[in-house]
């Protein structure tokens, strides 16, 4: 069978799960989700050939199994360029260039600049598709890679009218492989979801948790997990959101300026809240915001609502196996968990959101094995 064939016959198996890609798959940066491919791929069997300017990062990628080092004769399937923004289009355009019977993606945050940048150049697209999986981790680099980084996540796939076929079954089998769920759209599409869902959060959780840098000491130590929800993103790499917001800089701004002016419409209501209208639109403010939430979708995609349990948990060792398995013995799926424990403090919250029609076998179950229940949401 020719290299980088999708194929429904004999398939690639490892532990019993079928491998819908075949052939090589090339991935050029072995950072965090370069490394996070190789890793899912490898598991399926997938022949990954690595490749980084970095001798370094690849050799750790390599040391960590994410797959072996790229070689001269490698005719590879399938491309996924994993560079940072302003380096995409360079070597978009390298990789067309260098195998032209490859279909190449790439997983860049931003999809238009690259499309425009390459487009100028005069480069042959036909065998090109952008693509992003949005999946990530706080940390970078192949020592923070994991194979199941992609599980449940969208990949959004931006193919336009030119594209074949074959080659977008190809980037859709490999988005499979990898356990994410395929979604098209078009460049402009992407880059104006990404800026709200994103791009303007990580500006946000920033610009918040900038405010603790000089805050006393004392005030900190009253934090609790609604703010380290809030600012969990603000660990990321300046040097990589540089490049991002640059790049997708004009619907960020759109967002962020609507934005500005909500929080100061909040600000005004507040400086005179015992005036006329004051309250409502602090009442509204918030409202607003359980609208928003509930829109979002939760597990793998659903839309569902769910009810949650605040369940006390002592803070010794066994404690939560203890109550994963109580669970997974009352047969209650948790859809969701959080825990909030503060350093030093002689317990924690367990919050375990379910389908609403368990939540009462599911509270009168746990009690019923000792453990103490501080609320519910019903």
């Amino acid at each position: 069978m020719p290299s980088g064939v999708v194929s429904d016959a004999a398939p690639t198996t490892v532990s019993g799960r079928a491998a819908r890609v075949t052939g090589t798959v090339r991935v050029v940066g072995s950072g965090l989700l370069g490394a996070s491919i190789g890793h899912a791929l490898t598991q399926h069997g997938v022949d990954v050939a690595l490749a980084d300017t970095s001798p370094s990062q690849l050799r750790l990628a390599v040391d960590y199994g994410a797959g072996r080092p790229a070689a001269d004769g490698d005719d590879p399937a399938i491309v996924v360029v994993c560079v940072p923004p302003d380096v995409v289009a360079d070597v978009v355009a390298s990789e067309l260039v260098r195998f032209p019977r490859a279909v190449v993606t790439d997983v860049a945050s931003v999809k238009l600049e690259p499309l425009r940048s390459l487009r100028a150049r005069g480069v042959d697209l036909t065998h090109y598709i952008g693509s992003h999986p949005m999946a990530g981790r706080e940390r970078g680099g192949a020592i923070s890679a994991r194979a199941d980084i992609f599980t449940g996540r969208p990949w959004v796939i931006c193919r336009d009218g030119e594209t074949p076929a074959a080659d977008l079954a190809r980037i859709e089998a490999l988005a499979l492989d990898l356990g994410a769920v395929p979604v098209e759209m078009t460049p402009e599409e992407h880059d104006r979801s990404v800026a709200l869902v994103s791009h303007v959060p990580q500006v946000v959780a920033s610009l918040l948790a900038a405010r603790f840098a000089d805050a006393p000491d004392l005030s900190l130590s009253l934090a609790g997990q609604g703010v380290r929800d809030t600012t969990r993103i603000a660990h990321s790499a300046p040097e990589l959101w540089v490049q991002i917001l640059s790049a997708n800089a004009e619907p960020v701004v759109e967002a962020l300026d609507a934005l500005a002016a909500d929080l100061a419409a909040a600000a005004e209501a507040l400086r005179a809240p015992d005036a006329p209208g004051a309250r409502r639109a602090i009442a509204e403010t918030i409202r607003r915001g359980n609208v928003g939430v509930e829109r979002l979708p939760g597990k793998h995609g659903q839309r569902r609502r769910f009810e949650s349990l605040v369940v006390m948990v002592d803070d010794v060792a066994g404690q939560l196996g203890r109550l994963f398995g109580d669970l997974g013995e009352l047969g209650v799926n948790v859809e969701d968990f959080r825990l909030e424990h503060s350093p030093g403090a002689p317990l924690g919250l367990a919050e375990i959101a379910v389908d609403p029609a368990i939540l009462s076998a599911a509270v009168e179950g746990l009690e019923s094995r000792g453990w103490r229940i501080a609320s519910t949401s019903d």
